[in-house]
């Protein structure tokens, strides 16, 4: 299965992406999953990420069978938040566990180029 984001259309204060699913190289049908903008605020998560989060959803949805309307919830974009503060937490955790206590102190010890009179 592939799924090809076509675009959105703006409709008050959802927006509506739409998608071409293909089978075996071949059109099945164009389905659109519906998100309320207020939902990606709550969360911080930036309007942008929209048409990523909506494919996911979808291939979910597909995935399972579902063949009713497509939305993308408050759950799913509080979900994708939670995992991106996740990720950002444990980068920020390697970043500082790299740097060895010694390299520090070298650092420090070092004069910069101001101290040698020029």
């Amino acid at each position: 299965m592939e799924i090809r984001y076509l675009g959105f259309d703006q409709r008050q204060n959802f927006r509506v992406y739409r998608f071409d699913v293909r089978a075996d190289g071949r059109l099945t049908e164009q389905v659109s999953v519906t998100a309320d903008i207020a939902v990606f605020r709550v969360h911080s998560v930036g309007i942008q990420e929209g048409p990523l989060l909506s494919a996911n959803k979808l291939t979910a949805d597909l995935e399972r069978g579902w063949g009713g309307e497509h939305e993308l919830t408050a759950d799913d974009v509080r979900a994708y938040a939670d995992a991106r503060a996740l990720a950002d937490a444990q980068r920020g955790a390697r970043k500082t566990s790299r740097r060895r206590p010694e390299a520090e102190a070298e650092t420090q010890e070092k004069p910069s180029w101001r101290d040698f009179g020029v």
